[in-house]
């Protein structure tokens, strides 16, 4: 993929499908509109698109019988159309997140595993459960039908390899693997489904499910420290909670004794979690041509504050203060460089003086740090834009940031791609479409900075 990028001084556009265009029938959705729309998107010189592919379509029905139907249909037209295809393993649900449309629900056999058993869902202190991806706390038990969630997310990994092998690395350039709540490798410390959480609240720790519990049991026997393994802190607030509401995320709260514990372990599990499913994509595409992704969120609110609360609920363990100062970013940056994977990282067009200043947001701040993580791990960045976007102003911030140029940044480093979010009617509308050839046609040619 770096290698598209070095065409011009710019950096390739794809654009993200509708979270729907494969259908519960497994059909493709509204297939006449999605056909104008690639020719469209190849007419613009966009490189390609990136397709969710839905864990809960294709595995829906029983455990290791897959239906690829509506995606073979989605991926030839891809190819038909000349554009490369970013393929998404959504082993995630949609729904309740920013931007989701509809709802894809966790395969049915799935769904009725967590019936039974209501600890493979991620747990917050109150007991309630989260249904959007399974606790990783449970990644190595054989808690569905006999299989780990690790084995279920490599074999389904390895069926979509034998099943679209023609494609890969031709079409099919980049095999995103979802680790988490969007895709995104982290905890679901944030959910906006039924108002739990409203931004910019701190968000919560979801390590109360039996398996997270039965980790930081281990872990705290392990250091002599048996009365921290029975939870997790009870004095970090609720979800919609600024930091210095709580008595946790205050100076003497994260930074003493027990906070640097729990927080070494909460965000060593979520390294772990990256690290065990990686290691499977690696195992299964490293012979195809394909590049591998793994997403962060883009977490920038309260980045200002000393404790950067809500990353670390989401399990960036990234703090700034003179006496515990730790780079949250760089242990993921290595973990991917150990299976040669890229970084996705989301709020590309967001600057600082846009966002709430009392919530101390810092988008810029925090894409320059993951750059220059990424830059030390020697692994290539890519971005995304967080929000739907329609503005020139944010056009240009993107091409600003793709290019990197920051101090602390060698010359030659730019994104490898850009990931526009995303597909739908709104887009080609005359006035805006005229705006984002424009666009595409700068980043593509490094221009447009300042």
């Amino acid at each position: 993929m770096a290698a598209a990028a070095k065409a011009g001084n710019g950096v390739p556009v794809y654009v993200m499908m509708p979270l729907d265009s494969v259908t519960m029938e497994n059909k493709v959705n509204r297939k006449k509109a999605i056909s104008a729309a690639l020719t469209a998107l190849k007419s613009a010189e966009v490189e390609g698109v990136m397709i969710d592919v839905w864990w809960g379509l294709v595995e829906r029905e029983a455990p290791g019988k897959y239906n690829w139907s509506g995606y073979t249909e989605l991926l030839e037209m891809a190819k038909k159309h000349g554009l490369k295809v970013q393929a998404m393993m959504s082993f995630h649900r949609c729904g309740g997140n920013v931007g989701d449309t509809c709802t894809i629900p966790l395969p049915k056999w799935v769904c009725e595993e967590i019936d039974n058993n209501p600890d493979l869902a991620y747990t917050d202190q109150w007991g309630r459960r989260n249904y959007e991806y399974i606790s990783l706390g449970c990644d190595i038990e054989s808690v569905l039908k006999k299989r780990t969630p690790v084995q279920c997310y490599a074999e389904f990994m390895s069926d979509f390899k034998d099943n679209f092998n023609h494609l890969l690395g031709d079409t099919i350039v980049e095999i995103q693997v979802g680790m988490g709540p969007a895709g995104e490798l982290r905890y679901p410390s944030y959910p906006e489904q039924s108002g739990t959480w409203k931004f910019p609240g701190i968000g919560a720790f979801q390590c109360y499910d039996e398996y997270m519990l039965r980790s930081l049991k281990a872990y705290a026997e392990a250091r002599g420290k048996h009365e921290w393994g029975s939870t997790g802190p009870t004095d970090a607030g609720e979800y919609n909670n600024w930091p210095e509401d709580t008595t946790f995320f205050r100076k003497g709260g994260w930074d003493n004794e027990y906070g640097q514990f729990f927080l070494t372990w909460y965000s060593q599990m979520l390294l772990d979690h990256g690290d065990r499913i990686l290691t499977s994509a690696h195992s299964i595409f490293h012979n195809t041509r394909v590049k591998i992704s793994v997403k962060i969120a883009g977490i920038h609110w309260h980045y200002g504050t000393e404790s950067h609360a809500p990353e670390l609920t989401a399990g960036y363990y990234n703090t700034r203060s003179n006496d515990d100062d730790h780079d949250g970013y760089r242990p993921i940056a290595q973990m991917l460089a150990r299976h040669g994977a890229t970084l996705i990282l989301t709020c590309i067009e967001m600057r600082d003086h846009e966002q709430r200043q009392d919530a101390q947001c810092a988008p810029e701040k925090l894409v320059k740090q993951v750059a220059l993580a990424t830059q030390e791990a020697q692994i290539p960045l890519a971005g995304e834009n967080a929000l739907l976007l329609y503005d020139e102003d944010a056009h240009e911030q993107i091409i600003k940031v793709s290019q990197l140029a920051f101090e602390g940044i060698s010359d030659d480093r730019k994104m490898c791609a850009f990931t526009y979010q995303r597909m739908n009617p709104h887009l080609f509308q005359p006035d805006y479409w005229k705006k984002f050839v424009a666009f595409v046609k700068k980043i593509k040619e490094g221009k447009g900075t300042p």
